[in-house]
């Protein structure tokens, strides 16, 4: 049995308790063993991912695919048995179920779509401008200086 205690971290941070969430709920999934259905996750460029789940028997219209709050859900709905069905073996399974995947805040599903029996989920890492890094010219002279602001924050000055 593993059980990790994260509170001596958590004691010295902020905002990090989304982190405590992730790490609980991946040795809870470890935990239970759930592996219906199937899936992969690939990086297919720089930026851009993709979920690949075994959907076999399920239609599009069984399938219900959300995000919300930087969680995507995957759910499928059980077949109903059919009347007068004499299985021998079943191997292909037909109950319902709901996969959760934590996305990071700069991820963003861009479409859906279901092949041959399997569903593929796109994915996109889309940065925000003010966090793409940036080159800072570097200027001769006396150095600006920094004034702050009651509400603004730090602004730079440059000597006249």
């Amino acid at each position: 049995m593993r059980t990790f205690d994260f509170s001596p971290l958590l004691r010295s941070t902020i905002g990090f308790d989304r982190v405590n969430r992730l790490l609980d709920a991946a040795t809870r999934l470890d935990e239970q063993g759930v592996s219906y259905p199937p899936y992969n996750i690939e990086k297919s460029g720089e930026n851009d991912y993709r979920i690949t789940m075994a959907v076999a028997g399920f239609a599009p219209q069984d399938l219900d695919i959300s995000v919300k709050e930087n969680v995507l859900v995957i759910s499928g709905k059980g077949r109903e048995e059919r009347e007068g069905s004499t299985y021998l073996h079943r191997g292909i399974a037909a109950r319902g179920f709901e996969r959760r995947f934590e996305l990071a805040d700069t991820i963003k599903v861009v479409g859906a779509n279901i092949e041959h029996g399997l569903l593929h989920v796109s994915l996109v890492r889309e940065i925000p401008e003010a966090k793409k890094p940036r080159q800072i010219t570097i200027e001769s002279g006396p150095a600006p200086r920094v004034i702050e602001h009651a509400n603004a924050g730090p602004t730079v000055a440059k000597a006249a």
